[in-house]
């Protein structure tokens, strides 16, 4: 390597979005020096995010900074098959129901960090729990977003791994919402899919994952199917005060309460699409998620209320 690739070697490599915004990858950032940090917004399993001012462009922005001890574990078995980082996958998902990342990279702690749109509104999993009224009339709207946003990541050739509510923001306004976290995301190839750690949150796994089979992206199907039980009825299919890996166990031995006995007036249509993805079988599910959009194409609002 010549003098002039050692230096290029240090610059940020830097690509442009479809948008025209560029995301770069940075080694050896100083946090504390580029971001001024204005609140912790939320913290994560394995890292913090933060609501923060990007002095470089005077920016409000948000920032993700892992937890190295905790991300490495993930990580590691994964070595042998070169996982991209989770930056790398985010920053490769372009929708606009999937939060924008702008740039990532390492700082000097030797910390990964991302760097991305930072979006005002309340997350998914609080307004459920709330039972939120800005959420009537608009659960159709949302549910079709979330499933486009989960198809983009499916299209772009990863499986999420930790679809739930928690990780979708909604809008002030309730009237959009964006998916984000690909801190769990794999490949969707089948080096990735032997079997292996469970990982994702567990009242939301996949069978598959709880029993440690072969999985692939199917597993985002079932997690969203519980996700959108959970957005039309304020109920999980499978009553539980347990929130660990043992209340998942029963995600194959005990069938999912009807979805309708919560919610009676839900389109028939709707709630066999929903249903559907709670299947045990990953072959009996939506194989897509667009088929599963497809299902439920040309139902109103009101069908979901």
């Amino acid at each position: 390597m010549g003098l002039f690739d050692s230096i290029k070697a240090l610059l940020p490599s830097q690509k442009n979005l479809s948008d025209g915004r560029a995301f770069v990858f940075r080694k050896n950032v100083d946090i504390q020096k580029r971001f001024e940090v204005i609140r912790k917004s939320v913290s994560g399993t394995m890292s913090t995010f933060y609501m923060a001012r990007d002095r470089d462009t005077d920016h409000v922005v948000g920032l993700k900074i892992a937890d190295s001890n905790k991300t490495g574990l993930f990580e590691q078995r994964f070595k042998t098959l070169k996982k991209p980082s989770e930056g790398k996958i985010a920053v490769q998902i372009e929708h606009p129901y999937v939060v924008k990342t702008y740039e990532y990279g390492t700082t000097t702690d030797g910390e990964s960090y991302m760097v991305m749109e930072f979006l005002k509104g309340n997350g998914m999993h609080t307004m459920i729990y709330d039972q939120d009224s800005m959420l009537e009339g608009r659960r159709l709207n949302l549910l079709r977003q979330m499933a486009e946003a989960l198809a983009a990541v499916h299209e772009a050739g990863f499986i999420h791994r930790d679809i739930c509510p928690r990780n979708y923001i909604c809008s002030r306004d309730c009237q959009s919402a964006k998916l984000f976290d690909f801190g769990l995301s794999l490949p969707d190839e089948k080096s990735f899919h032997q079997p292996g750690n469970r990982t994702g949150t567990p009242l939301y796994m996949a069978p598959e994952i709880i029993r440690r089979k072969w999985t692939d992206h199917r597993v985002d199907i079932f997690a969203m199917g519980v996700s959108f039980y959970q957005l039309c009825t304020f109920h999980l299919p499978w009553p539980s005060s347990d929130n660990t890996g043992l209340a998942a166990l029963t995600h194959d031995t005990i069938p999912p309460e009807d979805i309708l006995k919560y919610r009676s007036k839900l389109h028939p249509t709707l709630a066999a699409a929903i249903m559907t993805c709670l299947a045990v079988d990953p072959a009996k599910r939506y194989q897509t998620v667009n088929d599963f959009l497809r299902a439920i194409d040309g139902l109103t609002k009101e069908d979901a209320e």
